[in-house]
């Protein structure tokens, strides 16, 4: 019975990232959209967004837990759990960067988004996770383990307080002009940016393993 807990809960997870995505695909800044969703509309959605994605973050702390737990690791978890967070991520990183958060700054011909995220930070962290995946198929298909490092745990953190961060920055501090409105837009473009960098060194670090595992091969 419990042997499969952990497996309904990676897989649950994926239900919460659709949900998560769906909702974010219902966002539009003020002035843009549909005129029937008002401020108080869009302010929910991203309310419902925040605590979906701290479910499913708690989510996947509980999953790896229960089955380290139950001594009931498989394959299904092992490729299942790291393939649904990448989905829940990057997908985020790309919503965050695309038109339903885009704005026009008021007396300037300058176009930007109100979550700080821009299109080459989304292809940098994918870049990266195409990278990590490919090195990692082809040193197990060697034969050889490349389990993940610290580097990408942190990573993976660091990127979802970033996420939150921008949630909440979009939902209750961005229309505000004020000093409360300075400070938030800070502490979120220092997670973006500390996001930035710890996929950039995850990646090399990852990438100096592949180097050495290639080369020990070949020795």
């Amino acid at each position: 019975m419990f042997r499969h807990v952990p497996n309904i809960i990676t897989a649950s997870r994926l239900g919460l990232a659709v949900v998560f995505f769906a909702l974010l695909s219902y966002y539009q800044h003020a002035g843009r959209g549909d005129p029937l969703m008002v401020s108080s509309s869009r302010v929910s959605l991203l309310n419902i967004a925040f605590i979906v994605y701290l479910i499913a973050l708690i989510s996947d702390f509980l999953d790896g837990y229960l089955a380290r737990r139950w001594k009931v690791e498989g394959a299904f978890g092992r490729v299942v759990d790291p393939f649904v967070d990448k989905v829940l991520v990057l997908g985020t990183f790309i919503f965050f960067a695309g038109k339903n958060f885009v704005i026009q700054e008021e007396h300037a011909n300058v176009v930007k988004t109100i979550t700080g995220v821009v299109p080459w930070m989304v292809v940098l962290i994918l870049s990266r996770e195409l990278l990590v995946t490919s090195l990692r198929g082809i040193s197990e298909s060697a034969g050889a383990s490349f389990a993940a490092a610290f580097s990408g745990k942190l990573k993976m953190v660091f990127q979802s307080v970033t996420i939150l961060a921008i949630l909440l920055y979009v939902n209750y501090f961005e229309r505000r002009h004020d000093t409360m409105e300075t400070y938030a837009r800070w502490i979120r473009d220092i997670c973006i940016w500390a996001t930035i960098a710890i996929t950039l060194l995850s990646g090399v670090s990852y990438v100096r393993r592949g180097v050495s595992l290639y080369q020990g091969k070949r020795g």
